[in-house]
């Protein structure tokens, strides 16, 4: 018997605002803010009320959007010299993660020829619309690949959230949970609970409790342990970042999990719309690592529990090789072997689909 599940959505459009469910206040309360200038919007996402790479391009989308018709001008070259600042100014929000930057071309590529404003506010306002929507197949087209990797009742550990509050829905590597709800094929998920924002104790548990999918929390440094002991047959994880040899960079913690998977000879996957890909980087090496501010880790929820003054290294991501990598999950199918020439396949097919 099929179940048709839903989470709330992480990111609204309301036409003269942006609605964002805030994730900083998950799991104890569901709070939207109403963000309604590009400053806010650069704030929401560094502050991680939004997160989740996916969730952030939607987001930024509609930021540049809402900025739009804020700009007292009545010239097109002014505009687009506003627009553009506008632009620059969201990528320094947060700089590994490339859908960011996928959305904020996608935009600026939308009005490179208006004859006029108005035609420009209509353009991107629907240019928006449109990657949100697009997220929502792409996501759902995600879930069906990886669910053909798994079978009922398996176990399958995960770490961070890439999950629908991440996306426009049904996320990347939640995607086969919630797919396998509607389908009736029972999986377990295994949530890291994702050090030092929780991220998996906050918002991973959360939502698949919302959709009434199992899900076990344990601490991060309880994942051999896990594996070990309980039956894991698998590991899946979103991503950030992927570059032409099939380098993932992810959450802090992920080359960990798929060092595991090696040791423990279980698949690990990484599940991604093609947005996340950057094949202009060739290797992972070249991927800028996010590091935020320090007292992520020296306290929780406010309380300092490291000695002040203690030195903190506290990188966002990391980058896992492509080696420990069993397949990447598209919503064109799964890539597995040589990743470099696959990769570089499937981009050619489609830029010869344009």
């Amino acid at each position: 018997m099929s179940t048709i599940v839903t989470v709330p959505r992480s990111v609204s459009w309301k036409g003269d605002a942006i609605a964002v469910l805030n994730q900083t206040k998950l799991p104890h309360s569901t709070e939207y803010k109403t963000l309604t200038t590009i400053e806010e919007v650069w704030k929401s996402i560094v502050m991680l009320e939004v997160r989740g790479a996916p969730a952030i391009g939607i987001v930024a989308a509609f930021g540049l959007a809402l900025a739009s018709k804020k700009y007292n001008t009545a010239h097109i070259e002014e505009f687009q010299k506003k627009f553009n600042r506008d632009c620059n100014y969201l990528g320094t929000s947060r700089p590994t993660a490339v859908n960011l930057f996928w959305a904020i071309d996608r935009m600026r590529e939308s009005i490179r020829e208006i004859t006029t404003i108005k035609e420009a506010h209509k353009i991107l306002e629907e240019e928006a619309l449109r990657i949100q929507q697009e997220d929502e197949t792409v996501c759902r087209s995600i879930g069906e690949h990886a669910l053909s990797c798994f079978k009922d009742g398996d176990n399958i550990l995960t770490i961070c959230n890439a999950g629908s509050i991440a996306t426009a829905r049904y996320g990347t590597a939640l995607a086969p949970f919630y797919m396998g709800k509607e389908k009736g094929v029972r999986l377990h998920a295994y949530a890291c609970e994702t050090r030092p924002v929780l991220q998996g104790g906050r918002l991973t548990t959360w939502e698949l409790k919302q959709a009434n999918i199992n899900v076990t929390l344990i601490t991060d440094n309880t994942a051999a342990h896990a594996i070990q002991t309980k039956e894991i047959n698998a590991i899946i994880v979103g991503a950030d970042r992927i570059v032409a040899n099939g380098d993932t960079a992810n959450k802090i913690g992920t080359m960990n999990l798929a060092i595991l998977a090696k040791y423990f000879d279980i698949p690990f996957y990484v599940a991604a719309p093609l947005s996340t890909f950057d094949i202009t980087k060739q290797t992972g090496a070249e991927i800028v690592i996010e590091e935020r501010d320090e007292t992520e880790v020296t306290k929780i929820f406010g309380k300092q529990v490291a000695p002040i003054g203690t030195t903190v290294y506290n990188p966002a991501f990391d980058v896992t090789p492509n080696e420990l990598i069993t397949g990447i999950i598209t919503e064109k199918g799964i890539i597995r072997g040589d990743y470099k020439l696959e990769i570089a396949s499937l981009f050619e097919r489609q830029a010869n689909i344009k």
